[in-house]
């Protein structure tokens, strides 16, 4: 994994289960998407893509997504 994936889930709104989010662009460009969505998975997380923003939700919680 690149220390700059590492560096998005040592963030503080990762760490205490809030939400991280990362320009599409910034994701290809430092690291890969594949990285990223592997490591989401590995933790249980939920990731989002919208607008050229992947969306992070740092828990392990039921998702539903209204509207």
């Amino acid at each position: 994994m690149s220390a700059w994936i590492d560096q998005i889930f040592e963030a503080d709104q990762a760490t205490t289960h809030g939400v991280v989010r990362r320009a599409v662009a910034d994701v290809e460009k430092y690291a890969s998407r594949a990285e990223l969505l592997d490591e989401v998975r590995r933790r249980g997380f939920h990731l989002v893509e919208t607008g050229g923003q992947l969306v992070i939700l740092c828990h392990q919680g039921a998702l539903q997504v209204h509207c």
